[in-house]
């Protein structure tokens, strides 16, 4: 496993004071990676009654969620990587669809995210809020295992475990939940200061909440394990996955734990798996072409200095021997992407040329995977054609060519949010550049949660020489980034340009306002 990649200490200071602030807003807090819950009243997980609905309403705990994870895109180590993104959005989208139950009475959506990192781990956050560490994206060995880890999670949210573990005995968590917290986030960037943290939150307390979670990760793992079924996975994939990462997790530190500490799994828990799987009837699921596409981006992506990529060619090189055309596939793909990361075009596209090759040789006849499904046109190898077409150092004759892709590629995955942001940078980069503003303004209303519409909005707008927009634009970027300070700065230099007019003055003065009132909420905690 590749060494652990240099972390930026802004971005989990601004983190840290996020969950600290909303701890001091109401009397709850997010269950992050390394948190567990209070104890039950009784063996049996309780009801969750009025009191708690008080305590933190799904309409707050969405909004607690949402809170969080504006701070977590300004994380360096957030993979805001659209192939990674939407695999994991449709996959475990698929899983809720499966079970509509687990969305709750609000309906609300759920969001999947990946977060680099090489310790095996997944964690729900309030509302519906799911990440995933690269490390165990890699770790899966199969779709059906990696299921058995978004269903889990799955389960607590749909359980309103957060809910739950703040309905009961509020008074001694808030210390010992905001201690892990910083704990967690002090241990990834080093140094001695996590111990100190860490040691002034132990207690009674946290054993209390480990105490609770046992009870609450057997709930989950019934949710979880019916979720599969539903959905048409492997249940077994729980039992082997968990297994190995029961392995996996004696080589970490106490410090950070890894899943399984922070999921404790007991012998209970793995009988009551493997009893829940005999009743089931065997199901084989050949995983898809996407699966083994988004662990090989992933592969490069955990790690991109030049150590790392190059044990990801060492792995890619062996990954070609391997029979099956999608490893092989994957492999090729893998290797188009560190071409293009170093710049070689015309080795990406090589490769990329190669990977097609294979998704379309017809596997061999006999073998599991050709009882698969023939694959389709694949949204992740479109993607990376646009990539290359679209690299900074190709020649300028090539933008047409792009644009044409781009077109053709939007066309045929309207819904594909990746692809329709190169579509718009295909449209800026031949000279387009009205149509790429009117394109642009379209989808941030479509999709306002998304940073990199609002950064190409304000390339366009720089383009055209708008220079109060390109701001503005730049504000909402930075705002939904978790950098608002930044976004503040930003409408500042908005109000002060030269054709800022009446209607962008009221626009900054109003934003500006919702921005400060944010801003105060979440610094509270320093008054």
């Amino acid at each position: 496993m590749n060494a652990q990649p240099t972390l930026h200490s802004g971005p989990r200071r601004r983190l840290a004071a996020a969950l600290l602030a909303l701890l001091s807003l109401a009397p709850l807090a997010p269950r992050a990676a390394q948190i567990r819950p209070p104890p039950a009243a009784a063996p049996n997980l309780p009801t969750l009654g009025d009191t708690e609905r008080q305590d933190l309403s799904p309409a707050f705990e969405r909004k607690l969620g949402e809170e969080i994870m504006r701070d977590i895109r300004g994380d360096h180590d957030y993979l805001d990587d659209a192939p990674i993104l939407e695999y994991l959005n449709e996959f475990g989208n698929a899983l809720v669809a499966a079970r509509p139950g687990v969305r709750g009475e609000t309906s609300f959506d759920f969001f999947f995210f990946a977060v680099r990192d090489t310790q095996l781990n997944a964690f729900a956050l309030p509302g519906g809020f799911i990440a995933v560490h690269s490390a165990l994206l890699l770790a899966a060995q199969s779709e059906s295992e990696l299921a058995s880890v978004l269903s889990h999670e799955i389960g607590h949210v749909a359980q309103r475990h957060i809910a739950r573990m703040l309905g009961q005995q509020r008074q001694d968590m808030l210390i010992p939940l905001a201690a892990m917290v910083l704990a967690a986030l002090a241990s990834r960037a080093g140094g001695d200061a996590a111990i100190g943290v860490f040691a002034a939150g132990q207690g009674l307390a946290i054993q209390r909440q480990l105490n609770f979670g046992r009870d609450a990760e057997r709930e989950a793992d019934r949710i979880g394990f019916q979720i599969m079924g539903e959905a048409g996975f492997d249940t077994s994939g729980m039992v082997a996955f968990f297994g190995r990462m029961q392995a996996a997790s004696r080589s970490y530190s106490d410090l950070t734990p890894a899943y399984l500490q922070s999921h404790p799994l007991t012998t209970e828990r793995i009988a009551d798996i493997q009893a829940r799987i005999r009743e089931q009837p065997y199901r084989q699921r050949a995983d898809s072409l996407d699966f083994q596409l988004v662990r090989a981006r992933a592969r490069v992506l955990q790690d991109e200095s030049s150590q790392g990529l190059a044990e990801a060619t060492t792995f890619f090189q062996i990954q070609l021997e391997q029979p099956s055309r999608f490893q092989q596939a994957a492999g090729q793909y893998g290797l188009a992407v560190i071409a293009l990361k170093r710049g070689e075009l015309a080795k990406a596209q090589q490769w990329l040329d190669a990977a097609r090759a294979s998704v379309a040789r017809p596997a061999a006849p006999g073998t599991f995977s050709a009882a698969a499904p023939a694959p389709q046109p694949d949204t992740i190898l479109t993607g990376m054609a646009l990539e290359i077409l679209l690299a900074p150092n190709q020649p300028p004759a090539v933008a047409q060519r792009a644009l044409r892709a781009a077109d053709a590629a939007h066309q045929q995955f309207p819904l594909a949010r990746g692809i329709a942001r190169q579509y718009a940078e295909a449209l800026l980069g031949a000279g387009k550049q009205e149509e790429a503003a009117r394109y642009l303004r379209e989808q941030v209303q479509l999709y306002r949660e998304e940073p990199k519409l609002y950064k190409l909005l304000a390339k366009t707008y720089a383009a055209q020489g708008k220079m109060a927009l390109q701001h503005m634009a730049l504000a909402e970027s930075y705002e939904l980034s978790g950098a608002s300070l930044a976004a503040l700065d930003q409408l500042v230099i908005a109000r002060k340009a030269s054709d800022a007019g009446f209607y962008e003055m009221a626009v900054i003065d109003a934003r500006e306002r919702e921005l400060q009132e944010r801003r105060r909420e979440q610094l509270k905690e320093k008054k």
